[in-house]
């Protein structure tokens, strides 16, 4: 038996293009935009994670089934099962913690409108809104209490002027075209258009590259 018959083994599907394979290719450019973006994305709502989560519980208990048994072939294909367990368990944390990240430097940006909300999971909304009720307490015992009321809230936006920290979305970023497209960017001294191809690699402000990343027109690299 070679290594193809023990691989096939482990996966009987390889020959085909497995579920699997598709969230894992899913998951790693999910993480590499989020890692690549200077705010935060909007989680996916395709149910990537759930089968993901899904995945690694069912491999964990394979796992156990299999540790212990001292035949050379399936310690081999433990080690197979459990390299594929931890490159989709480090991506999931990855992802996770660049989320937590920037949630974490604008908690109350990402609370200050639906659209922003809506890109959170459930239980980042959750984490976020507490996470602000907690700094908000800490400022007041800290300095905020001594100032008048009308001083006090942490979102005030009168004389045009907003108290609310935000992402730099003139940040650059990489980004490489999915297919043709118009690519359009502003410079210092004049702005610039261009017909990119696909596979193009190039570097945007994030500004101007998020329509072309909304559109699936391009992704981050």
């Amino acid at each position: 038996m070679d290594i193809d018959d023990i691989l096939r083994e482990v996966d009987p599907t390889e020959n085909a293009i497995p579920d699997e394979t598709r969230d894992l290719q899913m998951l790693t450019r999910a993480w590499v935009a989020e890692r690549s973006a200077p705010e935060l994305l909007s989680w996916p709502t395709d149910g990537l994670f759930e089968r993901v989560n899904e995945r690694i519980k069912s491999q964990i208990e394979r796992i156990e089934e299999m540790t212990g048994d001292m035949d050379p072939k399936t310690n081999f294909a433990l080690i197979v099962l459990q390299t594929e367990l931890e490159r989709f368990k480090f991506l999931v944390r990855s992802y996770l913690r660049a989320r937590v990240a920037k949630i974490d430097r604008h908690p109350l940006h990402y609370l200050s409108s639906a659209s922003l909300r809506a890109r959170l999971s459930p239980t980042e909304l959750a984490y976020a809104t507490r996470h602000q009720a907690l700094l908000h307490n800490h400022y007041l015992s800290s300095f905020l209490g001594s100032f008048p009321p009308n001083l006090q809230n942490l979102n005030d936006t009168s004389g045009n002027i907003t108290m609310i920290d935000a992402p730099d979305l003139e940040g650059a970023v990489f980004l490489r075209l999915l297919r043709d497209a118009i690519v359009e960017g502003r410079g210092t001294d004049a702005d610039g258009r261009m017909d990119g191809k696909a596979g193009d690699i190039m570097i945007l402000r994030w500004s101007d590259a998020k329509p072309l990343v909304d559109e699936a027109k391009a992704e981050l690299v």
